[in-house]
């Protein structure tokens, strides 16, 4: 099926069913399928602020549908057809309310968690690693999957009792392979995931993968020039926008501030950098081709 364009395009008075308006993404059914609209919202801390980044959504929705099609000979997934720049039609499914990470690298909550002598999600790591070290080999951390608040760090045996053994067997395995063949093809692009999410859903008694897919909103790209052992990393994400909101104070709660000029800006060349940097492709030839 075709959908009208141009109604997607306005984001707005979209005559399909609303099913869903998230921190970024409004979804809409369509024919028992779902329609992904990546708006140009961003959220921070849990909050969405009153600014949006030009260009977000594009670059997080072509991002996303260019690994569900170079990851699909791995695992399945729900994506059906790219509508137009950040739009998609997907398969609905059953979602498992579990968010999957992997982590290849030493950094964030993990490193906080590690370097206060806590295990990470019931994994023990080595002694003496550093922060941003990339460890001996990528381990899943899974958590809640929380509509209100934050996620819960869970362990394996708690993601078993969930959803079974043998789903949470196939689950780790598809994202530890999904991970590691993306890390590759990024490293040769000069771009480290030092970690990323997953979401898994059921159709028809099948599991998917859906959601979005190794988006700077769901995972951490560093330059790979850039990168050095036991520091701060500079990043492809919305990082730059949490450390101008911490540089201000801001206490993390509604309402969000107003983002400057220059950081807006600054957060929509560096989705648009990490789209071209990924795919080797042009963003605005992207744009134009699938603005008609």
């Amino acid at each position: 099926m075709r959908i009208d364009v141009n109604d997607v395009i306005l984001q707005t008075n979209l005559s399909y069913p609303l099913v869903k308006r998230g921190k970024v993404r409004d979804i809409y059914e369509v024919d028992g399928d779902l329609l992904i609209v990546s708006t140009d919202r961003i959220s921070a801390f849990d909050v969405v602020l009153p600014n949006g980044i030009p260009y977000k959504g594009e670059a997080l929705n072509l991002l996303s549908a260019y690994w569900f099609n170079e990851t699909r000979h791995i695992f399945p997934n729900h994506l059906l057809e790219i509508v137009d720049s950040r739009s998609v039609l997907v398969r609905k499914t059953d979602p498992i309310k579990i968010e999957f990470v992997v982590r290849g690298y030493l950094y964030g909550s993990a490193w906080e968690k590690y370097s206060g002598g806590k295990d990470i999600c019931g994994i023990k790591l080595p002694a003496g690693l550093r922060k941003a070290e990339k460890l001996p080999e990528p381990i899943l951390t899974p958590t809640t999957k929380a509509e209100v608040g934050h996620d819960v760090e869970m362990t394996r045996n708690e993601v078993v009792e969930m959803i079974g053994k043998d789903l949470a067997e196939a689950i780790e395995e598809a994202s530890l392979k999904i991970y590691e063949s993306a890390a590759e093809k990024a490293d040769a692009r000069g771009i480290i995931i030092a970690d990323t999410k997953f979401e898994f859903g059921i159709s028809d008694g099948e599991v998917v993968l859906i959601d979005e897919l190794l988006t700077p909103d769901s995972s951490r790209f560093w330059p790979k020039d850039k990168y050095e052992v036991g520091k701060n990393q500079p990043s492809f994400d919305k990082q730059y926008v949490r450390d101008y909101l911490l540089s201000i104070k801001w206490n993390k709660k509604p309402p969000a501030p107003s983002l400057p000029e220059h950081i807006i800006v600054g957060t929509s060349r560096r989705y648009i950098e990490a789209y071209e940097k990924l795919t080797g492709r042009v963003f605005e030839s992207e744009i134009r081709k699938y603005r008609k």
